[in-house]
């Protein structure tokens, strides 16, 4: 238990004290979050538990449901409620009975910042998933843990395949538009069945590459699905061993194989149509099926001696 103290209150103090000066100012004007800190320092927890609390909330089901899921399985060692039980989370007691002083609030309501929500879920969930979570862009934009996880819960949506997407959605509206493009990714939705979620490609608490993305770069995340298109090849596209985004918008497009403009268009971003009899004509090699690719038709990479213009 004094561990389990000590690194509550060891990040609670951090995240007061050693915050950005913006937050550092607002933490030490915020006399909830000042009272809460005294309260974990001098450490006056409860002797009965969550015995003490569930006589006031044990009529909330919101509250009851944590004994559906491991944050309440007294049984397992690294349980909340196997040590600290709610106090663990919520911080000491005191005198909190009848109100009289404030408990730790998660969410969006919360009476503290998501800062400091943070660093009582991070007392315990320190591991190398969450190495780059204080330099994440969920962190930048004060999305806090409790965002899109259910602690009060006996399965956590956002680590369900099915329901992770309509989760992640919810904030990123864009993605949610592009996903319903007639050429997207086969993604796991409540309302359709596939085979990718976010998490497939984007490591939500942070990494170190663009976009929290899982690998180093755009094409090494591709390149775990695609690997046909990986190479290397004798003779390579530049502009797609430079970056697949170049052509392609990932979250979908409504251009075929996620385009980000139909050919020639596409491909006139760089290539002039010197040394071609460019014309739009209905039966020019230009307009009529697939233009450019009807002839430069490995356009990914070639790997024949003749094909220096990725005709073969």
């Amino acid at each position: 238990m004094m561990n389990k103290l000590t690194q509550v209150m060891q990040a609670l103090t951090v995240g007061v004290l050693f915050s950005v000066p913006s937050l550092t100012l607002a933490a030490t004007e915020s006399s909830v979050q000042t009272q809460l800190l005294d309260k974990f320092q001098s450490g006056q927890y409860s002797s009965k538990g969550a015995d003490s609390c569930l006589m006031c909330h044990r009529k909330d089901q919101s509250v009851m449901a944590i004994f559906s899921g491991v944050h309440g399985d007294l049984a397992h060692s690294n349980s909340p409620m196997a040590n600290l039980q709610c106090e663990s989370c919520h911080g000491p007691q005191g005198k909190h009975r009848g109100k009289n002083e404030p408990m730790i609030v998660f969410g969006s309501d919360g009476n503290v910042s998501a800062e400091l929500q943070d660093s009582v879920c991070l007392s315990c969930h320190q591991d190398s998933e969450r190495m780059s979570w204080h330099d994440s862009m969920h962190v930048q934009a004060e999305v806090s843990c409790v965002s899109c996880h259910q602690v009060h819960s006996a399965s956590d949506p956002i680590l369900d395949r099915s329901q992770q997407v309509g989760r992640c959605v919810e904030c990123h509206s864009e993605q949610r538009s592009d996903l319903h493009k007639r050429s997207a990714h086969p993604m796991q939705t409540n309302t359709q069945a596939g085979s990718m979620v976010c998490s497939d490609c984007h490591a939500s608490h942070g990494s170190m590459s663009d976009a929290a993305l899982l690998q180093p770069s755009t094409n090494d995340n591709c390149y775990q699905c695609h690997a046909e298109k990986r190479g290397p090849f004798l003779w390579e596209h530049q502009g797609v061993v430079d970056d697949c985004s170049n052509c392609h918008d990932v979250h979908g497009s409504v251009n075929d194989n996620l385009l980000k403009r139909k050919a020639p268009q596409l491909c006139q971003n760089c290539h002039q149509p010197d040394g071609h009899q460019f014309n739009v004509e209905p039966d020019s090699v230009f307009s009529s099926g697939q233009s450019c690719l009807n002839c430069h038709n490995q356009i990914h990479g070639s790997n024949h001696p003749s094909g220096n213009y990725l005709r073969k």
